[in-house]
């Protein structure tokens, strides 16, 4: 009886991939933090928190790489910042549209789920101009009992 075995891509070359598909070149140190991004489905990270993995996975990378790494993702349109708090950016790596959740004191981002929100009476944009994004955060705190 013949089995049939099921491939797994590989996810160094399924972020090579990825990479090469928004036109950036997939140098070692790129396919490294996009597999560290991405393996984990839908996440809000800082840059802090990405040079962290990388380092805990044995990814030699300065802070300053992964910022410029992050910066270049998001040009590429691979990832969608979010500036939270004037001292702290998050990078989204799902970039559809959609508003968060910011948990005050965590330090936590969360994606409100889909229609969760409705956005009524939005300006008129100016002549040339279009809208980007609506970007919604709710922020939260933890009730005090």
């Amino acid at each position: 009886m013949e089995s049939k075995q099921e491939h797994t891509p590989c996810p160094t070359r399924l972020a090579g991939d990825r990479l090469r598909s928004v036109g950036l070149r997939p140098t070692r140190q790129r396919i490294a933090l996009a597999g560290l991004l991405f393996a984990k489905g839908d996440r809000h990270l800082t840059a802090e928190e990405l040079h962290e993995e990388a380092v805990s996975a044995g990814v030699p990378v300065s802070l300053a790489t992964v910022y410029n790494t992050l910066h270049q993702f998001t040009d590429a349109g691979m990832l969608r910042v979010l500036a939270v708090e004037s001292s702290k950016t998050y990078f989204d790596t799902n970039t559809s549209d959609h508003q968060h959740f910011f948990i005050e004191g965590d330090n936590e981002v969360m994606d409100i789920p889909t229609g969760g929100i409705s956005i009524d009476g939005l300006p008129d944009v100016p002549e040339g101009m279009e809208v980007a994004h609506i970007d919604v955060i709710v922020r939260l705190r933890r009730k005090s009992s």
